[in-house]
């Protein structure tokens, strides 16, 4: 099939005229459905590459980095510290007993009494760091964790917390982090996202959590339902039965050129720039998007390695996307907020067992494939009162080391305190970014994920 070749620049027709006449209007149809769908809208002015590149180029940091990549092991519903990487022996002593006030004086009264873990503690590598028996596999690699006990939030609540720990804000909608990597470094492979997420089902507050809110629309995550990973079914609507591959670039081209008329006389539609990406992102996605996700070309070794599961199956693929270069992965371990525990606390056991083997199997793999280094796993979900724990591996941070500590019965952060903006502001250092420039101005405000706080945590850089 040929295209009908057509002298935009002379023509006297309108933009709309012209696609009108060409397929007999369908085209038309088309791209008023594109364009419908909503957009991030945005005041301001991108450091985003001009539309002649795309925005997802990679870009040089601020400084140089020791991490290139993100993945995100998000354990929605707040894993709780005391049954997983913060033992408190104090609560044997406390069991059966209202919390010591001096300990819990927060904004609401704690009800309930105390009760010690019902999992055992250990020490594990040659840094003897205290691991829960609920993690057998990931405590063999604690030599190459840095384990934060003294992590601390703005709100004692699932929902605010998701918001922070992903935006930077506990109120909707900032950009999340995902999107904040990609519009500041871009992404090393033009074929697909910068940044996937991958939830069977959504968790709590849902895509607001991977949202680009006020910067362009092409750095918003992408979100895969990992509960079935055919990779003809995995992405919907990239790939068309009907034309060949030239076809569709011959479509694409036309559409751009008219596209880009239409946005030249326009100051700034980043709706428009947005579709613009998408279809260009759709078109390029259907010669990589399906071998990335296909974990069937994995040896059998390596399947046995990650164990079976939807979350082993997320933890596989985001090695598979880490190496192709995407910029962050993040996975959510279920739907909704899975290791949101209070009925039953051996309930952590059971998520343990799903997740353990994947996630220290994606240590080892990437570490024998001398991607470790320079990819920065973070492990941990939303809080846990107003002290829990995190941690992390890989990308430059010191291994086999454990950071600040909680109060005797776990309640409160008390020692090297580390709130989510320094923990962002680290992250984003370790990607060779200063968090202070990382900017976009809208609304006539220059915003940034650490909001107007945050400071490098030092001692936790190797």
């Amino acid at each position: 099939m040929n295209l009908p070749i057509l002298d935009i620049a002379s023509s006297p027709l309108t933009r709309r005229d012209a696609i009108a006449r060409l397929g007999g209007g369908l085209g038309m149809i088309g791209l008023a459905t594109a364009l419908a769908q909503p957009a991030a809208a945005a005041e301001a002015t991108s450091a985003a590459p001009a539309a002649s590149g795309s925005p997802l180029l990679p870009r040089a940091p601020h400084f140089p980095a020791r991490a290139k990549r993100v993945i995100h092991l998000f354990m929605n519903g707040g894993p709780s510290q005391v049954d997983t990487f913060d033992p408190k022996p104090a609560l044997e002593k406390y069991a059966g007993q209202e919390p010591p006030k001096e300990l819990v004086n927060t904004m609401r009264r704690t009800k309930g009494k105390l009760m010690p873990t019902p999992f055992k503690f250990e020490k594990h590598g040659q840094a003897g760091i205290e691991v829960s028996e609920i993690f057998p596999h990931i405590a063999k690699q604690i030599d190459d964790i840095c384990v934060l006990r003294s992590m601390h939030t703005n709100l004692p609540n699932h929902e605010p917390s998701l918001l922070m720990m992903n935006s930077g804000e506990t109120q909707p909608t900032r950009p999340s982090m995902g999107s904040w990597l990609s519009y500041g470094l871009g992404t090393d492979n033009q074929n697909l996202p910068g940044f996937v997420v991958l939830c069977p089902g959504k968790p709590v507050v849902g895509p607001q959590l991977w949202s680009n809110s006020f910067l362009p629309g092409i750095f918003q995550g992408v979100h895969i339902n990992n509960s079935n990973l055919d990779p003809k079914k995995v992405i919907s609507n990239i790939s068309n039965s009907q034309i060949t591959s030239n076809d569709q670039r011959q479509q694409l081209d036309l559409m751009r050129r008219l596209n880009g008329l239409h946005r030249d006389q326009r100051a700034n539609d980043p709706q428009l720039e947005a579709r613009i990406q998408a279809l260009e992102m759709a078109f390029r996605m259907q010669t990589e998007a399906q071998e990335a996700f296909d974990i069937s070309r994995e040896s059998e070794a390596t399947r046995k390695l990650y164990g079976e599961g939807e979350f082993a199956n997320a933890c596989l693929t985001a090695r598979r996307l880490a190496e192709r270069g995407v910029r962050m992965t993040q996975i959510y371990y279920g739907n909704g907020q899975p290791w949101d525990d209070h009925g039953d606390i051996q309930n952590h056991r059971n998520h343990a067992q799903k997740s353990d083997q994947a996630i220290a199997a994606l240590i080892v793999d990437l570490k024998s494939r001398g991607l470790l280094e320079e990819t920065l796993i973070v492990w941990g979900g939303e809080f846990d009162n107003l002290g829990f724990s995190m941690w992390l591996a890989g990308g430059g941070v010191k291994a086999g080391y454990v950071h600040g500590a909680t109060d005797e019965i776990g309640f409160s952060a008390v020692d090297k305190k580390i709130h989510v903006h320094d923990l962002h502001a680290t992250i984003l250092h370790l990607l060779g970014m200063d968090h202070t420039k990382l900017t976009y101005r809208y609304s006539g405000r220059d915003f940034r994920l650490t909001d107007v706080s945050g400071t490098v945590v030092q001692d936790l850089l190797a």
